[in-house]
C-alpha cells in the first residue's frame, strides 16, 4: 500500500487522521456539552466540554488553511450556484460525486463552524456573566450574563437541528452514491467515483498523508486538559471534597457568625433582600418562638452588616437570582420560603429530606459544600449518599 493508496480495493486515503480525529472529538464534545446542560451541579463538566469544543473548532480553523488537500478550506468553498446544481441532480442519474466534501455538505461544514463558534463565545459570557468564572469573569452583569444564557440555548438548539440535517444528508448520500461516508471518516479512505458525472478526477500529484504525529499531540493535549481540569477529583479526600469553582471572598463578620452561628448555619446576608433581615432583626424578641435578646449596640452592628451586604449587594449568582425573583411584598422570614429557593430544590426527593444528616431544611451544608462561604456555587452540591435525583 503506498501513502494514500489501498491497492487491494482502490481506495484512496481522502482524510488525513487530524481531519478525522478533530470530527469524531468534536462529537463526543458536542454530546458532553448537550447532556450536562440544563443542571447546573454539572456545571463543570458541561465548561470542560464547551472548551474541548472551543478548542477543537481553533484547531480546525488553524488545519483549514494548513492541512492536507481535501481538508482546506479553499478546497470546498462552492458557491450558491454549485450548491443548486449539486441539489436539482441529486436524485437524478446525473447527481454529481465528489471525493472529499460535495457543495451543500460543504456549506454545511462552514456553518456548524460558524455557529459553534458563536455557541462557544455565547457561552464563554454567560460563564462570565452568570457565574464570574472564565476569561469574561467580572465583566459582564448578571443581567446580561442571564440573556447570554437564553441565547446559549437558542443558538444550541440551532446548532442541534443543524447536526441532523447534517447526518441526514449523511446518510442519503450514502445511500445514492453507494458509499459508506461514516466508514470514510473512520478510515480515512474512500472509493473513487467512475460515473461520468465526477466532479473530482483523480490526480497523481495530490498525496494526503496521514499526519499520525500531528494527531497524537492532538490526542496527548486533550489527555493533558482533561486530566488537569479534573485533576481535582482525584485528589479529593472526603474531609477535603474538591470544588470546581470557588465563589468570590464574601465580607465576613464575627458577631454575624457567632449570633447566627449558635443555633444554625450563619446565613451569608446575600441569600435575603435588606428589607427582610430587617423584619428579622426587628422581631428579635420574636425570632421563630425564640428571643434572642441582642442588646442596641449588637443589634446596629448586625443591621449595618445585614444591609450592606443583602441580595441587593448582587456579590453572587445566588444573591442576583434571589433579588431577582422575591416579589417586593415578599414578608416570609425563611429562605427556604422564597421563590428561588422553591424553584431549585422543588425536584429534591422526598427520602433525600428524611436523611439523619439533613434533619431540617435550613441545614445546607449538608448538600452544599461552600454553604459557610454562602457563595453556593454551581457543581458545589453532593446529596447524602449520592442520590442526585433529576432536575
Amino acid at each position: 500500500m503506498s501513502n494514500t493508496t489501498d491497492s487491494s480495493t482502490h481506495q484512496i486515503r481522502i482524510w488525513d487522521l487530524p481531519t478525522r480525529l478533530f470530527h469524531w472529538l468534536l462529537v463526543v464534545a458536542f454530546i458532553l456539552a448537550w447532556l450536562s446542560q440544563g443542571d447546573d451541579r454539572y456545571l463543570d463538566i458541561h465548561v470542560f466540554s464547551g472548551y474541548l469544543f472551543l478548542g477543537l473548532l481553533a484547531f480546525r480553523l488553524i488545519w483549514g488553511f494548513i492541512g492536507t488537500h481535501y481538508a482546506r478550506f479553499y478546497h470546498f468553498a462552492y458557491g450558491w450556484r454549485d450548491v443548486w446544481d449539486y441539489l436539482k441532480t441529486l436524485l437524478t442519474k446525473q447527481r454529481q460525486h465528489f471525493l472529499g466534501h460535495n457543495p451543500a455538505g460543504s456549506w454545511a461544514v462552514f456553518v456548524i463552524l460558524g455557529l459553534g463558534l458563536i455557541v462557544s463565545l455565547i457561552g464563554l459570557l454567560t460563564l462570565g456573566g452568570e457565574e464570574r468564572h472564565g476569561p469574561f469573569a467580572g465583566m459582564i452583569g448578571f443581567a446580561y450574563g442571564d440573556m447570554f444564557h437564553q441565547w446559549h440555548d437558542v443558538m444550541a438548539w440551532l446548532l442541534l437541528g443543524l447536526i441532523g440535517i447534517h447526518i441526514l444528508g449523511v446518510v442519503v448520500e450514502s445511500g445514492l452514491h453507494r458509499e459508506n461516508l461514516v466508514k470514510a471518516m473512520i478510515t480515512g479512505f474512500k472509493i473513487p467515483p467512475n460515473s461520468l458525472f465526477s466532479k473530482e478526477p483523480i490526480r497523481e500529484n495530490i498525496r494526503v498523508h496521514r499526519h499520525g504525529l500531528i494527531a497524537s499531540l492532538l490526542i496527548l493535549v486533550v489527555i493533558a486538559s482533561s486530566v488537569g481540569y479534573f485533576w481535582g477529583y482525584l485528589t479529593q479526600s472526603e474531609e477535603q471534597p474538591y470544588l470546581p469553582f470557588v465563589g468570590p471572598d464574601l465580607p465576613d463578620n464575627a458577631l454575624w457568625d457567632e449570633a447566627c452561628g449558635e443555633c444554625h448555619l450563619a446565613y451569608h446576608p446575600t441569600l435575603l433582600p435588606a428589607r427582610v433581615w430587617q423584619r428579622i432583626l426587628n422581631e428579635q424578641h420574636d425570632h421563630f418562638e425564640e428571643d434572642l435578646d441582642f442588646d442596641e449596640e449588637t443589634l446596629v452592628e448586625l443591621h449595618t452588616f445585614a444591609v450592606k451586604n443583602a441580595a441587593e449587594s448582587m456579590q453572587t449568582e445566588a444573591a442576583w437570582k434571589m433579588q431577582h425573583t422575591t416579589p417586593p411584598d415578599y414578608s416570609k422570614l425563611r429562605i427556604t420560603k422564597t421563590p428561588y429557593w422553591l424553584e431549585q430544590h422543588q425536584n429534591i426527593a422526598e427520602e433525600i429530606w428524611q436523611h439523619p444528616d439533613v434533619i431540617f431544611q435550613g441545614n445546607c451544608a449538608v448538600c452544599h459544600l461552600d454553604a459557610e462561604q454562602g457563595t453556593f456555587e454551581d457543581a458545589a452540591m453532593r446529596l447524602p449518599n449520592n442520590e442526585i435525583p433529576e432536575k
